[in-house]
Parts: C-alpha cells; sequence; structure tokens
C-alpha cells in the first residue's frame, strides 16, 4: 500500500508540488521570452534606448527566474547549480550594461559567453532532474543549443547586420522549450 505521500506510480507527492510550481515558472518564463522577442522586433530596430534596456533586462530576468525556480523546488533539493547560475546570471546584467557602452558587438560577446555557461548549467540540471520527475528532456536540448547560439554569437558579434534582433530568434526557442517543458510536467502532475 502507498503512503499518503505517494500517488499509485510511486510519485511522492512533493515531487508532484515541485512539478506543479515548475510547470507554471516554465509558463512563465516563456510568457517573459514571448514578449520580450516582440519588444525587440517593434521597438529595439528604431530606439537603441529601448534595444538597450532590452539586452539588460533578459539576463536580469533570468536571475529573478532562477531564484523563483529555487523557491519551487524542496528545501532538501541541492540548489548549487542554481546559485551559480543566477550569479552568472547577475554578473551579465552589469557586464552586458558595461559592455553597451563599448558597442553593440560587445555586448553580444558577453551575451555569447553568458549563453554558453548558462546552456551548460540548464544542460546538468534538466539532466538531473530528469531522474527524478521526467519531463526535461527539452530543458536539456536547449541547454545544449544555448551553447551553440552563444558560439554563434560571440563568433558574428562583429558582422555588419549583428545587433539585439540577432538574439531574438535565441529568445523565442527558449520559449518554445519552456511551453515544451511545462507541458511535459504535465505527466509527472496527474501521476
Amino acid at each position: 500500500m502507498n503512503s499518503p505521500q505517494e500517488s499509485q506510480t510511486g510519485v511522492s507527492h512533493d515531487i508532484v508540488e515541485t512539478a506543479r510550481s515548475l510547470r507554471k515558472l516554465y509558463f512563465l518564463r516563456a510568457a517573459f521570452s514571448i514578449t520580450w522577442v516582440i519588444l525587440v522586433l517593434v521597438l529595439a530596430k528604431t530606439n537603441a534606448g529601448i534595444a538597450s534596456i532590452l539586452f539588460i533586462i533578459y539576463p536580469a530576468w533570468d536571475a529573478l527566474a532562477i531564484y523563483l525556480d529555487m523557491k519551487a523546488n524542496p528545501q532538501t533539493a541541492p540548489k548549487t547549480p542554481q546559485l551559480v547560475n543566477a550569479a552568472i546570471s547577475i554578473m551579465t546584467t552589469v557586464a552586458v550594461a558595461l559592455a553597451l557602452q563599448q558597442g553593440v558587438p560587445q555586448a553580444l560577446i558577453v551575451f555569447g559567453a553568458w549563453a554558453i555557461l548558462t546552456g551548460l548549467i540548464q544542460l546538468i540540471l534538466g539532466l538531473r532532474r530528469r531522474k527524478k520527475m521526467g519531463g526535461q528532456w527539452p530543458m536539456v536540448i536547449s541547454g545544449g543549443q544555448s551553447m551553440l547560439a552563444g558560439g554563434s554569437f560571440i563568433a558574428t558579434a562583429h558582422a555588419p547586420n549583428a545587433g539585439i534582433n540577432t538574439l531574438a530568434g535565441y529568445a523565442a526557442f527558449g520559449a518554445f522549450y519552456f511551453i515544451l517543458t511545462a507541458i511535459s510536467l504535465s505527466k509527472t502532475i496527474k501521476a
């Protein structure tokens, strides 16, 4: 007989609650990314000030989302990957703001380095969570893709048309993967 803390499939109540919290967070992250992409495509091309703000907001939002991710996980879950990721995102926010004073190519290089580092952490975290609650394969793929995109941002930072629009596809794919992960967590929630 299952304990009151376990469903009939053996998934603990804590894992189900964590999956619910993460699903909400992933939908929120997707909504942010979609909104950010729309703002970039509509406003950033014609307004350098808005483009700069959007450049800075993206890693700052990531740091806040990581904090929300840590709150969604049980107290006993190791927080080291998220703490490192949050610190990197906070440092990146400051570094992007400083790099923008030098020019967009420098900001793209900082953003690229950030995408590589956070993509690696996301990949590792997705692999760890996959074992406990499943539904993480989109985050694993997204982490790998983030690493590749980061390398691309660095390689093309000085290209003639490089700018914040270069990042719109990255954010759009991020939204797509957050939605997929949120949907795939439904299996754990229903278990």
